[in-house]
């Protein structure tokens, strides 16, 4: 059997890590890798501040909340979004 080290993260690599390790999906080595990450990267830090951010003050919008203009321009990004 042959043991591959497994090299730090970049914070690209952090960044692509992040929704999995928010909904809690992230498995156990790479959840370790990105929390050694995090402990000394305060970029990646503020990062995931950031999306904790929105996923709370996205929990309290009602897609009535938004104004008409408003919702159909969320729609077309996300359109895009998927697109790419």
């Amino acid at each position: 059997m042959r043991f591959r080290r497994r090299r730090a993260l970049v914070c690209r690599q952090a960044v692509e890590l992040m929704s999995d390790y928010v909904d809690g999906t992230l498995g156990e080595r790479d959840r370790a890798r990105l929390e050694a990450h995090l402990a000394g990267c305060p970029h990646c830090t503020e990062y995931l501040a950031q999306i904790r951010d929105v996923i709370t003050a996205a929990g309290r919008v009602e897609p009535d909340d938004l104004p008409p203009r408003a919702l159909d321009e969320l729609v077309t990004l996300y359109r895009r979004w998927r697109q790419d």
